[in-house]
């Protein structure tokens, strides 16, 4: 196992205690009883199956009367039911302060037994892993970046900064040393800073993943061993017919004018983009990601929401509930969610993000890796549901219902080099899964028929689900007239 792998999993074995109250004690076994398997590498579904849970890890699967159920086990009836492997949300912002408690037990509550942390406190996440190592059933799994990194005028002013190349390598020793799983890199990285975050990082053997910063294109970032490519960011314009001509002006509004001016000129010509979209370019692009295996991870439920940000069904999301007032507060003043130049214009912005939906299923069709994320803490992107929003909108761009349920079990498995114990539902693997109502094979909306989680061996049933989303909406109430933490972001999306 890779060393992002050891890291995933160092401090999680099962414990004989917990930080919880004793109502939540693990049972010594649980037993799910004739319920459906579901195979996501692709095989066909388990029927009549009993899949018997020790400590945190799955102790046997049996079909039919050849079943054996532990004396000292808890049976749970699974008859007409379906288990799949626990949910990941490959890209969220929640290891922060105020709102890691809530946040998390949100996840859990939706069946997420596992995240990446692409922004947060590394002191909340180092507490938040002893959370999971105590198996107090209300935390997910956590694979974390700590801060990102970004150039010397930084879209975050609370960023790293790295100027130069001397600068970029020192910041990627510094992360690995405070317990940085990967490195986050951003939007306003120099050329020379972001090649040397990619040779520091091969060499220290710490992956690197986020933005495309719009000084490389996406080809350049991805030949250089960029682990996964976030939003999009820089793809679509690598599929128009002027992406040279458009990164040559780029880099000269950089070198006369600066990085603000810069962003906000790649940020406006999105109907360009868009008008000037070359399929033949985008295929040979889905071919090079595929050949670097560089994931995508498309995120494409914030990319609706910032571009739509008229849409009441946003404001009138029930799930709105469960956020804290400060945060609600931020995605209303909708002056402060986009950084827009005079250029940018609504309708250029939606057009791209038509785009990129189509540019995703097109990638999925060429076969270039895809994980799900949802980006939370950013506009109208809810802790642990809008995975679910996630899966639907990425079945609408192309993927099968397989391939959308892959992208949150078994390809963050892969990614993160663990599917010896991740990813599936087989015996001798951690035990994190999710009971359903329904079969999301025969439609992907069916994950969020949740019947109870199992996290890390800990069983979560109807009752004990209703409790933790009750904890968190009681929690964000609680939070209505605190002030927001001092280090989450404030004047736009973490995209």
């Amino acid at each position: 196992m890779t060393r992002a792998g050891l890291s995933l999993l160092v401090g999680l074995a099962a414990c004989s205690s917990s930080t919880r109250s004793p109502d939540v004690t693990p049972a010594a076994a649980i037993a799910i009883a004739h319920v459906t398997v579901i195979d996501v590498t692709g095989g066909p579904p388990r029927s009549d199956a009993t899949v018997v849970v020790r400590g945190n890890r799955i102790a046997s699967i049996a079909s039919g009367d050849s079943a054996i159920v532990p004396g000292d086990a808890r049976v749970v009836e699974g008859r007409g039911k379906y288990l799949i492997p626990g949910l990941w949300d490959m890209h969220v912002h929640a290891a922060w302060r105020e709102t890691a408690e809530p946040f998390a037990e949100l996840f859990v509550a939706n069946g997420i037994t596992g995240i990446r942390e692409m922004w947060g406190d590394l002191g909340v996440i180092r507490d938040w892993r002893s959370h999971v190592a105590d198996r107090d059933g209300a935390r997910p799994r956590i694979y974390a970046a700590g801060n990102l990194v970004d150039g010397p005028n930084p879209v975050w002013p609370n960023s790293n900064r790295a100027a130069d190349a001397r600068e970029a390598r020192e910041l990627v020793r510094s992360l690995r040393r405070d317990g940085a799983d990967f490195i986050k890199v951003y939007s306003r990285l120099p050329r020379d800073a972001y090649f040397a975050i990619a040779e520091e990082a091969k060499s220290l053997g710490i992956p690197f993943a986020g933005h495309v910063t719009i000084a490389v294109t996406a080809a350049e970032a991805s030949d250089a061993g960029q682990r996964s490519i976030e939003h999009l960011t820089g793809v679509v314009l690598g599929c128009s017919s002027l992406e040279d001509e458009i990164v040559r002006q780029v880099a000269t509004v950089i070198a006369s004018r600066g990085w603000v001016a810069a962003s906000g000129l790649s940020r406006g010509l999105g109907g360009l983009i868009d008008s000037t979209y070359d399929e033949a370019r985008c295929r040979s692009l889905a071919e090079r990601f595929r050949r670097n295996e560089t994931w995508q991870v498309p995120t494409l439920t914030v990319r609706y929401n910032i571009t739509h940000l008229e849409d009441p069904r946003l404001e009138r999301d029930p799930r709105l509930r469960y956020i804290p007032q400060f945060v609600r507060q931020r995605w209303a003043d909708r002056s402060a969610t986009i950084e827009s130049g005079p250029a940018a214009s609504a309708e250029g912005q939606q057009a791209l993000q038509r785009r990129e939906v189509a540019v995703t299923g097109l990638l999925f069709r060429a076969g270039v890796p895809i994980l799900a994320g949802t980006d939370v803490s950013n506009p109208y992107c809810l802790p642990g549901f809008s995975l679910h929003d996630e899966l639907a909108r990425l079945v609408d761009a192309g993927l099968t219902p397989l391939g959308a349920l892959q992208a949150a079990t078994l390809n963050p498995a892969r990614f993160l080099h663990a599917t010896d114990s991740l990813g599936t539902v087989e015996v001798g693997k951690l035990a994190d899964l999710v009971l359903l109502d329904a079969d999301p094979l025969a439609d992907i909306h069916n994950t969020s028929r949740i019947a109870g989680v199992i996290v890390n061996g800990r069983f979560i049933d109807s009752a004990e689900r209703e409790r933790l989303l009750n904890d968190a909406a009681g929690a964000s109430a609680s939070m209505m007239r605190r002030p927001p933490p001092g280090r989450v972001p404030r004047r736009r999306p973490a995209l």
